[in-house]
């Protein structure tokens, strides 16, 4: 087993549950794991044994551009696709930050995590 991932993609995008968020847009990151078997990839050095990370970036980048009251649905819809179009994988794990979230005080980001096995 093993894991291809992605680290600080970044995304100016339009989530929030307030309007405000939605018609000012932000800044995000995601992080994505997805978990699968990659002894064929090890063994062959073969694009077919692997979950291939362009495509992890696209659904990532598609699902970001639908704007999204709650973090959560959009993880949800990064998840759900993932394993539609990797029946290969095993899990995956997607965190999406949003830099300075509308709270009345300092706050770097905020960050919802999910993970789902198959």
């Amino acid at each position: 087993m093993g894991k291809v991932a992605l680290e600080g993609l970044e995304f100016f995008a339009y989530h929030g549950y307030y309007e405000e968020e939605q018609k000012l847009g932000n800044k995000y990151e995601v992080n994505i794991e997805v978990d699968a078997d990659l002894v064929k990839a090890a063994k062959e050095d073969v694009l077919s044994g692997t979950i291939n990370y362009e495509a992890i970036y696209n659904i990532v980048r598609e699902e970001m551009l639908v704007s999204s009251k709650m973090l959560e649905h959009v993880v949800g819809r990064i998840i759900k696709r993932s394993f539609d179009s990797f029946p290969e994988a095993t899990g995956v794990k997607v965190e999406l930050s949003k830099y300075n979230p509308p709270i009345k005080g300092v706050c770097r980001k905020a960050k919802v995590t999910m993970y789902k096995k198959r």
